[in-house]
C-alpha cells in the first residue's frame, strides 16, 4: 500500500486498509465465464485505487495487478469520439437515452436508425467504428493512445483475451451485421468488431481505473501528466452517458 505525494500511514491509508480486510472477507458471486479467457482469473485477487485531482494515488491490496478494461472503455472512446467529431456528429450515430436491457441486447432505435446510447455494446461497436486511422493497425494505436493518456502510462492489449472474445464474440457479431444491414455502421462488421475486441481487451490495474476516473473528475486533465486528454466541454456528455 502507498500513497504518492502525501505522507504514508495517513487516514485515507488506514481507511483503505480498513475497508480492504473487511471486504476482502466477502466470497459471494462468481467470476465472468462468457469469455473463456476471462474464466481464468483469480477470485482471491482484489485491489482498491483512489487518485485525486491533485494527483495523489492511494492503493491497497493487488492494485497494481493488470486485468482487461472490458465496457470500461466505452466511455472514453465516447469521449474520444466527441472531441474529434463534436456532439451532433456523434449523435448522428449513437443517441444517449437509456434501454432498460442488458448491455449486450440485440435492441436499436429504429426510430432514429442508430444504438441507444455508446455504454450498451452496439453504441460501444458505432463509437468504434470512428476510431481514426488509415489502416487497422493505424487505429489500433490510436485507440491505444486514446486510453494510454487517459492512464498516463502506455497500455497494452491483452492478445490471449483479444483471441478469446473473437472466436466466442457471437452475439456482438449478430449485432454488428444488423447494425449494418440498417446502415448504422457502414464499415465491415469485422473490422468493427476486431477494433472493439481489441479496446475490450487492453489491459489495465486498479492504479490505472483510479487515474483515468480522476481525469474525467478534473475537467479532462490528467492528475499526473497535466495533460488536457479530452476537452472540458464534453466531460458532462460521458458522464451521463
Amino acid at each position: 500500500m502507498h500513497a504518492t505525494d502525501f505522507r504514508a500511514g495517513g487516514p485515507i491509508d488506514h481507511y483503505l486498509a480498513d475497508l480492504h480486510a473487511r471486504i476482502a472477507a466477502v466470497t459471494d458471486g462468481a467470476i465472468a465465464t462468457y469469455i473463456p479467457e476471462l474464466a481464468k482469473a483469480d477470485p482471491e485477487k482484489f485491489g482498491i485505487a483512489v487518485a485525486t485531482v491533485d494527483g495523489r494515488v492511494y492503493t491497497v491490496g493487488d492494485a497494481d495487478l493488470p486485468f482487461t478494461i472490458q465496457s470500461i472503455s466505452k466511455a472514453f472512446i465516447y469521449g474520444y469520439a466527441l472531441a474529434e467529431y463534436g456532439r451532433a456528429a456523434v449523435l448522428s450515430h449513437v443517441g444517449v437515452e437509456p434501454t432498460g436491457e442488458a448491455f449486450n441486447s440485440i435492441v436499436l432505435d429504429d426510430v432514429h436508425n442508430r444504438p441507444f446510447n455508446p455504454m450498451v455494446n452496439a453504441g460501444a461497436m458505432a463509437t468504434a467504428e470512428l476510431i481514426k486511422g488509415e489502416t487497422p493497425d493505424a487505429r489500433i494505436a490510436t485507440m491505444l493512445d486514446i486510453l494510454s493518456r487517459y492512464a498516463g502510462r502506455g497500455l497494452a492489449i491483452d492478445d490471449a483475451v483479444f483471441r478469446s472474445e473473437q472466436a466466442t464474440g457471437h452475439r456482438n457479431r449478430a449485432i454488428a451485421y444488423m447494425m449494418l444491414n440498417s446502415a448504422m455502421i457502414r464499415s465491415a462488421p469485422e473490422a468493427v468488431l476486431d477494433i472493439y475486441f481489441r479496446q475490450c481487451s487492453v489491459n489495465v490495474t486498479c492504479t490505472d481505473l483510479a487515474v483515468m476516473a480522476a481525469t474525467l473528475a478534473g475537467g479532462g486533465i490528467n492528475p499526473l501528466t497535466g495533460e488536457q486528454v479530452l476537452p472540458n466541454e464534453y466531460i458532462h456528455d460521458v458522464l451521463r452517458s
